[in-house]
């Protein structure tokens, strides 16, 4: 069994106004928890992979951990490149069996994120696989992504429609307010559901993804906190904005650093409590079973996609 596209996925996203988790894979269990979430409830999902991880965990070995998932699960897996920079590692991922591709070059001028944009459409739309392309710049640290917030745009809808029309891409990040990292906003959380809007109106049944959409929830920040760090002023994306982003053809959302605050809380308690423990399977286990129940609330609660299969 093979990664699929997301096309039917999102066509289906799009017609139900629901939304595709995206979650950011780096070992084995961040892999096991989400699979083993979405298995439980019945959801389809994308497992997409960053710079970072790619250098942190090396290619091949994530590769095969998504092809196990697949093989274990039976679940329609998504294997996704998250924010390939340029032609060249979005091309290695096409020729390395991903079945999408990300390529960001939202850093370059209109036209030439149009020039790279297509030139990456052509490739990949040549092997079977569907791209995902990025207009207007999110703000935040993640990874490979550090974007000041002097240097952060939001999307312009007609630009948009332009760029979908002339790149040939199969889905397009937007951005309306989200920010990557865990320090999302200042003061009062607010997406320009009126910017969404007139993008979903321009482009109809065209699917857009949000990324940047963790919600940083208080409980795992002060787990964080209570036992050994120090994140203070960390404030996400609250989860009622992100349902009702899919109502205006978001079909998928990107989740990282809400995964990141439960499988580090869920260790740090573990090493708190069991200082003497040196079993990494005694507190990687905990660090899954966190992943897994932060997936679940994320498909029920927030996406929708459970019992979409």
């Amino acid at each position: 069994m093979k990664p699929v596209t997301s096309k039917e996925m999102f066509k289906k996203a799009y017609e139900g106004k629901y939304a595709i988790g995206a979650f950011n894979v780096n070992n084995m269990e961040i892999v096991q928890g989400i699979v083993d979430a979405a298995k439980e409830v019945s959801s389809p999902l994308i497992l997409q992979v960053s710079a970072g991880a790619r250098k942190y965990a090396r290619p091949v070995y994530l590769k095969k951990l998504v092809e196990a998932a697949i093989l274990d699960s039976g679940l329609p897996i998504v294997l996704h490149l998250d924010h390939g920079d340029t032609f060249e590692i979005c091309k290695q991922c096409v020729d390395d069996g991903f079945s999408s591709v990300m390529i960001d070059a939202s850093h370059h001028p209109f036209e030439e994120n149009i020039a790279i944009t297509k030139k990456v459409v052509e490739y990949a739309h040549s092997k079977g696989v569907v791209v995902e392309a990025e207009l207007g710049r999110l703000a935040g640290i993640e990874d490979e992504v550090n974007v000041s917030a002097a240097d952060a745009s939001f999307t312009d809808p007609d630009q948009a429609v332009e760029f979908v029309e002339r790149t040939g891409v199969d889905s397009l990040a937007i951005a309306i307010g989200t920010s990557h990292g865990a320090f999302k906003f200042k003061g009062e959380p607010r997406l320009d559901y009126a910017r969404l809007e007139k993008i979903s109106n321009l482009l109809p049944n065209f699917p857009l993804v949000l990324h940047g959409a963790s919600s940083v929830l208080p409980e795992f920040v002060d787990l964080c906190n209570k036992y050994g760090g120090n994140i203070p002023g960390a404030q996400g994306v609250p989860e009622d904005m992100l349902r009702k982003a899919a109502q205006f053809g978001v079909c998928k959302i990107n989740i990282d650093t809400d995964l990141r605050l439960a499988m580090t809380a869920a260790i740090r308690r573990e090493f708190a409590e069991n200082p003497g423990n040196f079993d990494p399977r005694k507190y990687l286990g905990p660090g899954r079973d966190a992943i897994k129940e932060m997936v679940k609330r994320k498909i029920t609660s927030v996406l929708g996609c459970n019992n979409r299969i």
